[in-house]
């Protein structure tokens, strides 16, 4: 399977958790939800944006996972290192100064950047993991109690401001908000 079909998700069938795990599982015991239950109302969500995934639930249980592993042409690079080709817009003397780099420009843009990431004392892992947990708060919490003083909270960076005010939520959303905006936090490398 690609990343796509790999991707960590999660489902929930109304505010309980249906399944986690990669898309290709979580997508087929959605699949089979709805086979039981057609009412019911399923949001997938991406657990690496907080986003809600679409599903194309149409054929068999091969289709969908064939599906979801994507047929996207492979460009140019190393794929298995997950090289990913885009473009940088950079003005002459920035391009003269990379070139002159031992091993080249895209060798000198990986450590700036590996640079960069380490000197932010982990300020952009919490502004992302805030955000992603937001996204899922949006879309599963938005009408519940405590929701905008949540919010506030999580933007603080205020884990038990935020627990207090999220602690009436239903337990799965309630957790996965909480895991989405403070676990990825411990894992940042």
């Amino acid at each position: 399977m690609t990343e796509t079909a790999d991707r960590p998700c999660a489902a929930f069938d109304g505010e309980a958790l249906l399944a986690r795990g990669p898309l290709a599982r979580v997508a087929l015991a959605v699949r089979a939800r709805l086979a039981e239950r057609p009412e019911a109302a399923v949001l997938t969500f991406d657990d690496a944006t907080g986003r809600v995934v679409d599903l194309d639930l149409r054929g068999s249980d091969a289709e969908i996972v064939a599906r979801l592993g994507g047929t996207e042409p492979r460009g140019r690079g190393r794929p298995k290192l997950g090289v990913v080709a885009r473009e940088v817009t950079l003005l002459p003397r920035h391009w003269d100064w990379l070139s002159a780099q031992p091993g080249g420009a895209s060798l000198a843009l990986r450590r700036l950047v590996d640079e960069a990431r380490r000197g932010d004392g982990g300020q952009t892992q919490a502004r992302i993991a805030r955000e992603t947990a937001y996204r899922f708060m949006a879309a599963m919490a938005g009408n519940l109690a405590g929701f905008e003083e949540a919010s506030r909270a999580l933007f603080a960076g205020d884990e038990a401001g935020f627990s207090d005010h999220a602690a009436g939520w239903p337990a799965d959303v309630r957790t996965y908000a909480q895991e989405l905006a403070w676990s990825s936090l411990s894992e940042a490398d």
